[in-house]
């Protein structure tokens, strides 16, 4: 069951749109038609309204729905677009960075959903973008744990969501973007010695295509969003034989 939306005349809400991901996809949203309430901690943004807000508090996430009803007089879409890394050895990464990646990946999408729900579920109609993460996908992300923990959930939190709100005529995308020319590893804090980020071997692409992609499958109720092909082989892999899978893996480490 998809659930297609005409973004023309609609509403919408994105969180970390200051730059990268969340600012190209308010573009391409607005290219087709939408009006946005863009967001992020420091204020940024370049769409039609902007409002500074910390996704680690609910009552910024209300004020933003709030800006956005009073604005355009309504509410279609919002888009959780907040991700920020720990690195280090697993083994060296205080419980502190563990509960500030959690907070800001993953408990941010649970504050967005009491604060935006309520509203999708009784019009019977919008859409909701999660951001995930490749690293949601594939575990080869050890010198991240809380990251890939997190996007992991992400994933399955979107997956499980999309089936509660299908049938109240609210669609879902989760976006599992692999490498994007964006400026989280500026916001990288590294515990013990630095390293250079694992990742599978997938092109870089940038924000502007990462956006239209997004644009494109809310557009047409996709439910998931990869930005590499190339993914596909490996979940295939995976899903074909787990153990064997994580042999090869684990081979390959040692």
């Amino acid at each position: 069951m998809t659930i297609p939306m005409d973004l023309s005349g609609t509403a919408a809400v994105l969180t970390g749109a200051g730059s990268g991901i969340g600012r190209s996809t308010a573009l391409s949203l607005a290219a087709r038609g939408a009006s946005v309430v863009v967001s992020d901690v420091d204020g940024a943004g370049g769409a039609a309204t902007a409002l500074a807000a910390a996704v680690t508090d609910q009552a910024h996430l209300a004020a933003l729905r709030d800006r956005c009803l009073d604005a355009f007089g309504r509410l279609d879409l919002v888009m959780n677009n907040v991700g920020v890394l720990a690195m280090g050895a697993p083994e060296s990464l205080p419980l502190e960075a563990w509960q500030r990646v959690i907070d800001l990946n993953l408990l941010s999408i649970a504050r967005s959903n009491l604060v935006f729900l309520p509203h999708l579920i009784e019009q019977g109609h919008g859409h909701v973008v999660n951001t995930a993460s490749a690293s949601g996908l594939l575990a080869y992300g050890y010198d991240r744990l809380p990251y890939v923990a997190t996007k992991h959930a992400v994933v399955g939190l979107s997956e499980a969501l999309a089936l509660y709100l299908a049938p109240q005529g609210v669609g879902l995308t989760c976006l599992c973007p692999s490498g994007v020319v964006t400026n989280i590893l500026e916001q990288i804090t590294v515990y013990g010695e630095a390293s250079t980020p694992r990742a599978p071997q997938h092109p870089l692409v940038e924000p502007d295509v990462v956006g239209e992609l997004v644009a494109e499958a809310v557009t047409n109720g996709q439910c998931l969003v990869v930005t590499a092909p190339e993914i596909h082989t490996e979940l295939r892999e995976r899903a074909a034989d787990p153990d064997a899978y994580m042999q090869r893996m684990i081979g390959e480490q040692t």
